[in-house]
């Protein structure tokens, strides 16, 4: 059978090489005698040579190569024994196979590398007997094995042959590595021997010892049944190698699909000028990966960022986008800082700010105490009310000092639109965050201490009410999920230390008071103003003016004069502001080197100041029948003011004058009311009042009055008027009357008791309800006072006359 010249791909050892397979017909028919006993015997490595079939080899050894080059010189006859082991480099008789073919070399290739490749053609199987030498190559004894002629008409021959063949074709079809060439010259080989010999040389069997197996066998029959057993395991292995490869190749396709994609798209986006987008994408991945925050907050983010890579750097939507997942990164989620916790110096540090306020402090004291001891706890929300000037912002820094926290503030007064507080939409122009959000951000940790100044001065109109949505910041219960419209996402604010300062909490929204913990912070005395000016804001000023410690003295004669002739507040604003004036000539007289005294006292204090801006509110002792002192409560603190009652003859009409408002009003008109209803208090006949015109004046007429307060004030005035009697001299009072003559409590205490001191009034009137107010003022406050309590109007008038 002739076959014409065909190509088969083939590995041996690591070359692949494109080999021509011949039919090698009569090479069975070889004379026993011609065939040599001793042969010269070449170790191959990861190849089997088979009868009838050619293989390249590839000689590398220098016995390979000088066994290949006298046996060429001779008769080109070798033995071509495989090696158990294709590592060893030089291996002995022990490590070859016993079974061998003869082959004869059909051309020697001389390689650049000095190797040669040479062409074997397979001749007859032989088992090897012995080794006789080892050098300068193997020369071996064999004895060859019987041949299994092709059985002539074998039908099960045929269709093991014909088994073979398809599962051949299969193998070379799920075989990308194998040219299809080999599949046309399996469909054209006829004869049996060479087709099992060609097959088992050919194809890519699961290991070395398979195609020795093979090799060994001597039957035709059995030879093809191994081969077709080994064929199957074969195919059963490609086709789950096929099926994984598949699975594979569907996810590297799609892998490179994508890069093939991004590979394009990155050189669209430099070609249209958009490479920055990708610095800043690589940029905000980076500070990502460094952040901690929770996985919700990670999804938002991934999910933006991805949008953000698409956007055209020339887009509208670009800066938008960016300026969001940067904020979203500097925001700081769950990075707090460390609360002290030492109570010691917490109470240590407020002291040293802030003169009194005990109630604050111990209230901060108590909120870490429980801190301590429990490891968690929603921080309370105060609301520090009182007079301008007192240290209620101030003390917001002092308190986030003690607790080792930072500080942020918000001023309120004047707000009115909602946005300012949750934000902006991220879609609208110009959108930001809500002031909430954003002094988070600029304080670095989500547990920072943050005052909400002037929280009473917040108004609406059409753009919303921020009173509302400061509901939500300040109530405990709903901060842990704040939503901030520009943010998008829910923010725990319950971490927060809020603190709140109003000046009057009658114009807090109803529901946002109800949600916040009321701390009054009441006016200083005199002497509290004294330790507050040596102790704190001089020190201060020398500093701002630099001065040294010794340049500016004030005595307390001196202090005392600023605080009672140049200042009228509960506060010491205005104090540190004259304070300030004396520290400037100070510096001036320091700076033109002018004479100037060791310490400045009371008349310094006047040269320097001028002439008193105030003048103290004395009471005036009573002087006259129908004015009495009163205590009222102002803005900025208590005050004393003077009610003067005046008759004429007329038909009793009552007439109120000094701006006053209508509850004070009316408690004019009760008063009268009550006494015109009750001569015998004042043994009056009842036909005066109706002959009498009267006429209520509250001095100071530029200044608006209001407030029940001064009701037994004004009862009193008028009893004195028409019984032309004056009072006792340094007697102030405070309370409202009812028209059954009932004297009610009445607030504001505190101020009115520091006014009246101010004043030098000795005996302070006031409800018996209101002794529990007083009884909660340090000593120091009420010393050189005495107090009268009263249940109704008989009472106050028994006592006064």
């Amino acid at each position: 059978m002739k076959f014409s010249e065909y190509f088969l791909q083939h590995t041996v050892a690591d070359d692949v090489n494109i080999i021509p397979v011949m039919s090698m017909e009569g090479s069975d028919d070889l004379i026993e005698s011609d065939l040599p006993e001793t042969l010269p015997v070449i170790a191959l490595r990861n190849a089997v040579l088979f009868p009838e079939t050619i293989i390249p080899i590839t000689v590398g050894r220098e016995k390979s190569i000088k066994l290949v080059r006298e046996a060429y010189k001779k008769d080109k006859i070798l033995g071509a024994v495989s090696q158990k082991d294709a590592k060893l480099e030089n291996p002995k008789p022990e490590d070859l196979y016993e079974i061998g073919t003869l082959a004869k070399i059909i051309k020697v290739i001389e390689m650049p590398d000095g190797g040669i490749t040479i062409i074997l053609q397979g001749m007859r199987r032989f088992k090897v007997v012995e080794y006789l030498s080892s050098d300068p190559y193997f020369l071996a004894q064999v004895k060859y094995l019987a041949i299994d002629k092709n059985p002539k008409n074998s039908k099960e021959l045929e269709a093991i042959s014909g088994s073979i063949k398809d599962l051949a074709l299969q193998i070379i079809k799920l075989s990308p590595h194998l040219p299809q060439e080999a599949a046309f010259a399996i469909k054209n080989i006829e004869g049996y021997s060479f087709l099992v010999n060609f097959i088992s040389s050919s194809m890519e069997l699961e290991s070395m010892l398979d195609k020795i197996t093979l090799l060994r066998e001597d039957k035709l029959k059995s030879r093809a049944l191994k081969l077709l057993e080994i064929l199957n395991r074969q195919i059963d292995l490609l086709k789950l190698k096929d099926d994984i490869q598949q699975k594979v190749r569907v996810e590297i396709d799609q892998q490179q699909r994508e890069y093939y994609l991004n590979s394009q798209l990155k050189t669209i986006q430099e070609e249209l000028g958009m490479s920055n987008n990708t610095q800043d994408a690589a940029e905000l991945k980076q500070l990502a990966q460094k952040k901690e925050w929770p996985e919700y907050v990670e999804e938002v983010f991934e999910k933006e960022l991805q949008r953000f890579e698409r956007v055209n750097p020339n887009s509208p939507d670009y800066n938008i986008q960016l300026s969001y997942l940067r904020f979203l990164v500097e925001l700081p989620w769950d990075e707090q800082s460390k609360d002290n916790l030492d109570l010691k110096h917490a109470q240590k540090t407020l002291d040293q700010d802030h003169f009194g306020l005990e109630k604050v402090k111990d209230r901060i004291i108590e909120h870490l105490a429980v801190l301590k001891l429990k490891g968690d706890l929603k921080s309370p929300i105060l609301c520090l009310y009182g007079p301008p000037g007192v240290g209620k912002t101030s003390l917001g820094k002092s308190i986030a000092k003690a607790l080792g926290r930072k500080y942020g503030r918000l001023s309120l007064g004047g707000l009115h639109d909602e946005s300012e507080i949750r934000g902006h939409r991220k879609t609208y122009i110009g959108a930001m965050p809500g002031r909430i959000i954003n002094t988070i951000k600029k304080a670095g940790t989500s547990n920072p201490l943050i005052v909400l100044d002037e929280i009473d001065k917040v108004s609406s109109d059409f753009r919303g009410d921020p009173a509302s949505a400061l509901l939500e910041v300040l109530d405990p219960e709903q901060n842990t999920t704040f939503h901030d419209n520009y943010l998008d996402i829910d923010y725990d604010l319950s971490k927060v230390l809020f603190i709140t300062t109003a000046n009057n909490i009658g114009t807090i929204h109803p529901a946002l008071r109800d949600r916040m913990e009321l701390i009054n912070v009441s006016g200083y005395l005199a002497e509290e103003k004294y330790y507050i000016a040596k102790d704190h804001l001089i020190p201060k000023q020398i500093e701002a003016h630099g001065l040294k410690k010794g340049d500016l003295k004030i005595t307390k004669r001196g202090i005392d004069t600023v605080i009672n002739d140049y200042t009228r507040e509960s506060g010491v604003r205005e104090l540190d502001r004259q304070i300030a004036k004396v520290a400037r000539i100070t510096a001036k007289r320091i700076a033109l080197d002018e004479k100037r005294p060791a310490s400045i006292g009371s008349k310094e204090v006047r040269e320097i100041l001028g002439l008193p801006t105030y003048t103290p509110d004395i009471q005036k002792g009573n002087e006259a029948p129908g004015v009495v002192t009163g205590l009222a409560w102002t803005q900025n603190g208590g005050d004393i003011l003077f009610v003067e009652c005046s008759l004429s003859q007329g038909k009793g009409v009552l007439t109120t004058t000094g701006n006053l408002g209508d509850v004070m009003k009316e408690s004019a008109t009760i008063a009268y009311q009550y006494l015109k209803a009750n001569p015998n208090y004042l043994d009056l006949n009842p036909t005066e009042f109706s002959k009498k015109d009267i006429h209520v004046h509250v001095p100071e007429g530029a200044i608006p009055k209001d407030g029940p307060s001064a009701g037994i004030t004004m009862i009193c005035a008028i009893a004195s008027a028409f019984m032309k009697r004056k009072i006792k001299s340094g007697i102030a009072m405070t309370g409202e009357i009812t028209l059954r003559g009932r004297v009610l409590p009445v607030g504001g205490i505190k101020e009115k008791i520091l006014a009246a001191k101010r004043a030098g009034i000795k005996t302070v009137v006031l409800s018996v309800d209101n002794e529990k107010d007083v009884k909660e003022i340090k000593e120091i406050y009420v010393k050189g006072l005495n107090f009268h309590y009263v249940n109704n109007v008989s009472d106050v008038l028994e006592f006064v006359f």
